[in-house]
């Protein structure tokens, strides 16, 4: 029987090198793991913060085409910076992704521990 997740992988998404998957899809829902500002193609993050910031971001809307979604589809996006002040920069890239003020997921930003140089990593949820 086919099994109940089903891991999301491909071009463009970056792959974990823990023994999980970057996303899976449980029915009508993606669900990912920690998703940074790697570069899919060097697989490394550069070191400014507006330049991961935005991968970060076009690596989860990658992750969400592969599993049949959109951004319209995502319902939660929890936020982990390495300093919180580095909120006004996600926010740009969170006014892009969800410009409809009447239409946005709900978000929680938490200051953490990034491993490496990562500046940020987002989680999220989304129902298809």
């Amino acid at each position: 029987s086919m099994a109940k997740r089903q891991p999301i992988s491909g071009k463009g998404i970056p792959e974990h090198p823990q023994p999980f998957p970057t996303a899976v899809r449980v029915g009508n829902m993606i669900f990912s793991s920690a998703v940074g500002g790697h570069d899919p193609e060097t697989r490394k993050a550069p070191d400014g913060t507006e330049e991961q910031v935005a991968l970060a971001f076009a690596n989860m809307r990658r992750i969400l085409e592969a599993g049949g979604g959109s951004p319209g589809d995502v319902a939660k996006v929890v936020v982990h910076l390495g300093d919180r002040k580095d909120r006004d920069i996600v926010n740009k890239e969170w006014i892009k992704m969800f410009p409809d003020e009447n239409d946005r997921p709900v978000r929680h930003t938490v200051a953490s521990d990034l491993p490496g140089n990562l500046r940020i990593q987002l989680e999220f949820i989304a129902v298809l």
